[in-house]
């Protein structure tokens, strides 16, 4: 049960079904618990992801921010534990925050922040998606 929701979220997340991802990563955070295994920390990230596609769209305001607020926090807390494997995704979920509130100097540092992380420790993915994620706040900029 667990690999499935586990996979849900993930697949969930980058068809851009929000909302069946919000609802996988609950079921997966309920069935981890507030466990610290990698899977559960990665479960926790694409939730952060997923609750700020989901503040752009204006959707669950409150319960979103709380939700990036938690992952954030989880990220924290996994970065402090093995920082080569959480620390890229700590600084994109906060790059993403900040570009929501406008703060655009501490975005764009937190963005390149989680590159450079995520090229030290060989997640060619992870980085791949933090330019993705960066170069669509840069397309946006008005």
């Amino acid at each position: 049960r667990e690999a499935f929701f586990h996979h849900a979220v993930i697949r969930c997340y980058w068809s851009g079904h929000s909302e069946r991802c919000r609802y996988y990563s609950e079921k997966c955070m309920n069935l981890f618990g507030q466990g610290a295994q990698p899977i559960a920390c990665v479960a926790k990230f694409f939730f952060g992801l997923n609750a700020i596609d989901l503040l752009r769209k204006n959707r669950h305001v409150s319960k979103n921010k709380e939700g990036l607020r938690k992952a954030i926090a989880a990220m924290k807390d996994a970065a402090a534990n093995s920082e080569w494997n959480f620390m890229n995704k700590l600084r994109l979920l906060e790059a993403e925050q900040k570009s929501i509130t406008q703060n655009h100097w501490l975005a764009i540092d937190l963005y390149d922040a989680s590159i450079q992380s995520a090229k030290k420790s060989g997640f060619i993915h992870e980085q791949g998606l933090a330019c993705e994620k960066a170069g669509f706040y840069f397309k946006n900029l008005d």
